[in-house]
């Protein structure tokens, strides 16, 4: 008789420590779940937000690769535009005649701006006595050159479209992409170039307000 409430206090025993085990694991399931939400939470942030569209066009090739040449793309983006501008080999004509219209100060002090900049070649699309005259006319130097310029940094994706500039006409850019045509005439050769203060659109011809 002994024996057997012994055997029957022992199997009551185990059948405790049982119950209690089944129950830790409950326990520790319901506590390993939340822990999972965490690391989902976590994966969210590294989602990163499409590149920025970066320089574009033919005529990109002729800037300068080295960072430390003035005239590179890294250089240009430190410095404002007409400065900027100074340091591009295919600007030289175009900042000549920014000085002689005395916009240097005008350009580089502006908060914002987009600049459709003419090549060399550009200028040398005009028939040297009419560019003579143009540059010895500093008010119509000044209209053209000021028609270059927009307010505001347009970016590829904005770019398409009329645009009030600085002379005080409209200018109309049609295209997308990496295709662009600037006043129905002009090709962006090198697009989306950065200054501290504009973007760039490097053209192949030279803009003339209409009267």
């Amino acid at each position: 008789m002994r024996t057997s409430k012994i055997t029957a206090l022992t199997a009551a025993v185990l059948f405790s420590v049982s119950l209690t085990a089944c129950g830790s694991d409950d326990s520790t399931t319901s506590s390993d779940q939340p822990a999972a939400a965490p690391t989902m939470t976590s994966e969210a942030p590294m989602a990163s937000a499409a590149p920025a569209m970066e320089n574009f066009g033919s005529g990109c090739a002729a800037v300068p690769s080295d960072p430390s040449n003035k005239g590179s793309f890294q250089a240009m983006a430190q410095v404002p535009v007409a400065t900027a501008a100074s340091g591009n080999p295919l600007l030289s004509t175009l900042v000549s005649a920014v000085k002689q219209a005395g916009l240097v100060d005008s350009l580089n002090s502006a908060d914002g701006i987009t600049v459709f900049a003419p090549t060399n070649d550009a200028f040398k699309k005009i028939p040297a006595a009419d560019l003579k005259k143009v540059l010895a006319d500093k008010k119509m130097l000044t209209d053209i050159l000021t028609y270059h310029v927009v307010p505001g940094k347009l970016t590829p994706a904005d770019l398409s479209g009329a645009h009030k500039t600085l002379e005080g006409k409209d200018v109309s850019v049609m295209g997308s992409g990496e295709d662009f045509k600037v006043a129905g005439t002009a090709s962006v050769i090198c697009g989306n170039v950065q200054t501290a203060n504009a973007n760039v659109y490097i053209i192949d011809s030279v803009l003339m307000p209409k009267s």
